[in-house]
């Protein structure tokens, strides 16, 4: 199988060595995206709410150049320097997912890049 990287260029640019996504086979697997407002390279403002609904918008983002959506997500990664925010998180995720849920873990880490609060990552199927 032949790995393909497709870039969005409205997507945050990666602040490291990696792709924003590949698809191999009919799984694609997209890397952990941070609240990063893709004209600024900066994390939003507004605290956790804010920056959960710029991840998931990211996420979209760097899907589309796969022509799949969030319904075509089928595990979700969730990132968070705050476990207490967890409620917030859900309310706000929520909104983006809310019927077939994909499956989903949430950890708590010391500090994520850019002192963001949360980074979410994901894999899809494509046709």
């Amino acid at each position: 199988m032949e790995k393909q990287i497709l870039i969005n260029s409205s997507a945050p640019k990666a602040i490291g060595p990696y792709s924003p996504a590949l698809k191999i086979g009919n799984l694609v697997f997209i890397s952990g995206q941070l609240p990063i407002d893709p004209s600024t390279g900066e994390i939003v403002e507004g605290g956790i709410s804010a920056q959960t609904e710029k991840s998931l918008e990211n996420i979209k983002i760097v899907m589309q150049p796969f022509s799949i959506n969030l319904e075509n997500i089928v595990k979700v990664t969730i990132f968070l320097n705050n476990i207490r925010d967890f409620p917030i998180v859900n309310e706000i995720y929520s909104k983006y997912f809310s019927k077939e849920f994909p499956t989903r873990s949430c950890v708590e880490v010391s500090s994520l890049p850019k002192d963001a609060q949360i980074e979410i990552e994901a894999i899809a199927y494509s046709d």
